[in-house]
């Protein structure tokens, strides 16, 4: 009996010690459950916390007294904006040229503010609207311009030797105002290009002769040096860049104080790319940003699209434009398309 009751003591200790075995290796796989939860949250703050911190948005997290909780890098940049901010209304407002959305919620105890750049998208709106307006009235317009410029031509040919020249001043006038219709009507609806071969000495014919119609009152030297190479685009299209860039030359040197300029266009061919540098001698360029920007303009005379046209047309032709302003020189670039 005393044999049985050993036997069931020492199994009953075994049993034990079992338990405890099992319940030390359950602890120990707990506590490793734990570790590895909370090395997973941690990461995930520390992702979320990277997320937030490069977004372009500035984030500001307050406390229910105010003070500051959290702020991102964006938010730290824009420091000052933070205290133009009215908490109490969100909505648009303007700081330093820009315009921000500001958007708030409150979570629990804490405020979260957000700022949000629009200025593009403000931008973009401004100029549909004036584009709108400049489409309506260029095609009001197009229509009396015409009519005077059919008489204008009826008055050349039956004028005197002394009246002719003042007509063609009038034809000159005219001739102008039809080309600024034309770009602000081709800049609303749009470039679309129609490619077919021509000679790039084909464009330095047009040239010539739009300089001609072109009003200035120095005494300017051109030297257009165009080479002969035969190329698949819209050649109506690039002649118009081409002449804008000259005639903003013409502007660039009576504006001056020079009583004389002169105005360059080399050529250079790449493995790549036709090149055409064009240069002159007039004022310089005041703000590189502004210059391919639209209804933005320094010119005395213009109306701030012809560049940003120019911009889009070679863009559609697949092609680059770039301003260096030491010396003042426009490059434009056009492809070699392989055969």
């Amino acid at each position: 009996m005393r044999l049985k009751i050993l036997k069931g003591c020492l199994m009953t200790n075994q049993n034990i010690q079992d338990g405890l075995k099992n319940l030390i290796e359950q602890t120990y796989l707990i506590e490793q459950e734990y570790k590895n939860l909370h090395s997973s949250y941690e990461n995930l703050q520390k992702i979320i916390k990277d997320v937030v911190d490069v977004m372009p948005t500035a984030l500001w997290v307050l406390n229910s007294d105010g003070t500051l909780f959290l702020q991102n890098s964006q938010a730290i940049k824009d420091s000052e904006l933070f205290q133009n901010i009215n908490l109490n209304t969100p909505g648009e407002i303007e700081f330093k040229g820009c315009v921000y959305l500001i958007k708030i919620a409150n979570k629990d105890d804490k405020k979260i503010v957000s700022a949000v750049d629009i200025t593009n998208e403000k931008r973009n709106e401004r100029l549909a609207s004036m584009g709108q307006v400049a489409a309506h009235l260029a095609h009001e317009i197009r229509n009396p311009i015409g009519s005077v410029s059919l008489l204008t031509s009826t008055l050349l040919r039956k004028a005197d030797d002394r009246i002719k020249p003042m007509v063609g001043e009038i034809q000159k006038a005219i001739w102008r105002v039809e080309r600024i219709i034309k770009a602000t009507l081709l800049f609303t609806k749009g470039v679309q290009i129609n490619p077919d071969v021509f000679n790039f000495l084909e464009l330095k014919e047009e040239c010539e002769e739009a300089i001609k119609s072109y009003t200035y009152s120095k005494d300017i030297k051109f030297d257009l040096r165009f080479k002969s190479a035969f190329y698949n685009a819209d050649k109506d299209l690039l002649g118009m860049v081409f002449q804008n860039l000259i005639f903003n030359a013409i502007d660039a040197i009576e504006e001056s104080e020079d009583e004389s300029g002169e105005v360059a266009l080399s050529y250079e061919k790449t493995p790549q790319e036709h090149k055409f540098y064009i240069r002159d001698s007039g004022v310089k360029i005041n703000d590189k940003k502004m210059v391919f920007e639209p209804f933005k303009t320094s010119k005395l005379k213009g109306n701030g699209l012809g560049l940003s046209l120019c911009l889009q047309i070679i863009l559609a032709h697949k092609g680059s434009i770039e301003v260096t302003l030491s010396p003042k020189t426009f490059c434009i670039s056009l492809p070699i398309y392989k055969k």
